[in-house]
């Protein structure tokens, strides 16, 4: 029986619904010699700036139960030495690619969309959520200036841009439907949960940022929640992520309402895991007789 794993993402064919989430892949040179890149949905890569960002002082790891805090700060070499370097890599392979835009404020943002206007890229993640940088959180948690900054974005813009949300807000709905009257193409959730963590011997926290972002299982409940919400309330599509460890879960983020699913911490622990999941989910497809993934989407509500 053939079985239909492509989705449909922004008006963006994927031949399957696994993705990677930004931040955990770097630009997939090092994982390509676990995983053939060839056989993923699409690799987003790590967040890119218009001019490279130094990111945060030390300790920017932290373990916690159930998952990790990060303090990286969007560390990047910026647009050009990307476009130069990695993007040439990523083409080589039948995947989509997917480019994490960060900035400090809109015209940060204006200006890394536009170093990619010669370049060909299958969407664009705008990332106004990350919660381990000065003004990271702003744009995300405020629905004015997240429809403001997806429009000016969405406007220079040569493919589809999906808006990466914050879980660290009281009413998540308020903010995608924000996104999608700013023009926005798909929604992207839930970035990482800000928290902390202290060293009981320095007696100080152990981040040098103080706090950072929080990633694992243990948000799990908390990014299907959001994704739920949004997935019943707003008209695009979603790419889900938070805590998903195994195709079980990937399972559960599409019955959700997620079209596609990107996988990140779990990359650390086990850097075969993506191909592990979409193995898991075609083995599921034939057990529950199902032959086409989309069956599923939003199959929970």
């Amino acid at each position: 029986m053939n079985r239909n794993l492509s989705v449909n993402l922004a008006g963006v064919n994927l031949k399957n619904p696994i993705a990677t989430a930004s931040g955990t892949f770097g630009s997939g040179r090092e994982y390509s010699q676990f995983v053939d890149l060839n056989h993923l949905g699409a690799v987003t890569v790590k967040g890119i700036s218009h001019e490279p960002w130094e990111g945060n002082p030390p300790h920017r790891i932290a373990e916690t139960h159930g998952g990790m805090l990060n303090a990286i700060g969007l560390q990047n070499p910026g647009a050009k030495d990307f476009i130069a370097y990695e993007l040439p890599f990523l083409r080589q392979f039948d995947t989509k690619i997917i480019v994490n835009l960060c900035g400090r404020d809109i015209d940060d943002y204006i200006a890394v969309t536009e170093d990619f206007a010669d370049t060909k890229i299958d969407i664009f993640e705008l990332n106004i959520s990350c919660p381990n940088v000065k003004t990271g959180l702003s744009m995300g948690t405020d629905s004015k200036a997240a429809e403001a900054v997806t429009k000016a974005v969405v406007a220079r813009a040569n493919a589809p841009v999906i808006v990466k949300l914050s879980p660290n807000v009281t009413d998540i709905v308020s903010i995608a439907k924000a996104c999608e009257a700013g023009g926005a193409a798909g929604i992207s959730l839930i970035n990482s949960v800000l928290g902390m963590k202290i060293d009981i011997r320095k007696k100080m926290p152990l981040l040098g940022n103080t706090m950072g972002g929080l990633s694992g299982p243990a948000i799990k409940p908390i990014a299907l929640r959001m994704v739920y919400q949004v997935a019943r309330n707003v008209d695009l599509p979603i790419l889900g992520m938070g805590g998903i460890m195994n195709w079980e879960d990937a399972i559960e983020f599409i019955m959700a309402g997620a079209t596609a699913v990107a996988v990140g911490m779990a990359n650390f622990t086990n850097p075969c895991v993506t191909m592990d999941i979409l193995e898991g989910i075609e083995n599921y497809m034939e057990q529950e007789g199902i032959t086409d993934i989309n069956q599923l989407r939003g199959i929970a509500w």
